[in-house]
């Protein structure tokens, strides 16, 4: 399950053309037939276990996905833990290190460290060689994303996390936020941010407004940017399954990144799950199983 789940239930997530309006965008589970050449590309077979990012209908007991959106379980999970991991390793994959280039050495800030993104950005970040610092609505969950190896974790409910962002790197700042809230958390960010840092948006909980000094982003050469997975065409989100492969799934082999489950559910008691999410109490993934 994923935040956009939600949205499409409330109404706020439009389907894109030609896709499922079943929710769903993530599922893992055994091959049952496909096209054989395109699978013998990918290296892939019937009968083998997958995980794949759907852009609909995960929520069946049968899914159709593209076979360039398809990944091989990793060694060591269950299909439990690998349908945890495509939505999130995609989006973080995409935004953080595609498009805001973040480097090892260099500082990410990550708002909802206990989010299934954020969760997976802490990892994949730390894994690849980055520092990391966190927020979080409550110390429980602080401590949750120091466990997963941030570097530091800041309450957002009792700090402000600019000035305990500038307390943490000695005034200089991050080089890449990775938003969730947008809003009135832009300007924020902004303060945050070092010369020629880059501040990525996927999501927009605390609106689609914002308002923020535009003479701070001359000055910083700043880049902000943004992005949706959901729309894009299957090429583009092929491209990304094939970094993943080559640079995170070995990570996740070796166990230096671990899917952060938080419940699992019976299909039957989706409207449970949701109101889980709905709640932000969970730390990590919600996942739904079929019988």
């Amino acid at each position: 399950m994923n935040r956009p789940d939600v949205l499409q239930r409330t109404g706020n997530y439009p389907v894109p053309p030609g896709a499922s309006d079943i929710p769903g965008l993530e599922v893992a589970g055994v091959i049952a037939s496909g096209d054989a050449a395109a699978m013998a590309a990918a290296g892939l077979k019937v009968g083998d276990r997958v995980c794949a990012l759907v852009a609909g209908g995960g929520y069946a007991q049968w899914c159709v996905a593209p076979v360039g959106q398809c990944l091989p379980v990793p060694d060591g999970l269950d299909d439990i833990a690998a349908a945890s991991l495509p939505e999130t390793f995609f989006t973080v994959w995409s935004n953080v290190f595609d498009r805001a280039r973040l480097q090892a050495g260099e500082t990410l800030l990550i708002q909802g460290g206990t989010s299934g993104i954020g969760v997976t950005a802490i990892q994949m970040a730390k894994a690849l060689g980055a520092r990391v610092i966190a927020t979080a609505g409550s110390d429980d969950k602080c401590a949750a994303c120091l466990a997963l190896g941030a570097d530091h974790a800041i309450n957002y409910k009792t700090q402000d996390f600019v000035t305990a962002v500038a307390d943490l790197t000695g005034g200089q700042g991050v080089n890449v936020v990775l938003d969730m809230v947008a809003g009135a958390y832009v300007a924020r960010e902004i303060e945050c941010l070092v010369e020629d840092g880059r501040l990525v948006i996927i999501a927009v909980q605390g609106g689609v407004k914002a308002e923020f000094n535009a003479g701070m982003v001359l000055r910083k050469r700043l880049t902000i940017t943004g992005s949706t997975l959901r729309p894009r065409p299957i090429a583009f989100k092929t491209a990304i399954a094939q970094s993943l492969r080559e640079r995170v799934w070995p990570l996740l082999a070796q166990g230096l990144i671990k899917p952060v489950i938080h419940q699992v559910f019976p299909a039957s008691e989706a409207a449970a799950a949701h109101t889980l999410m709905e709640s932000n109490r969970h730390i990590g993934k919600l996942v739904l199983t079929w019988a």
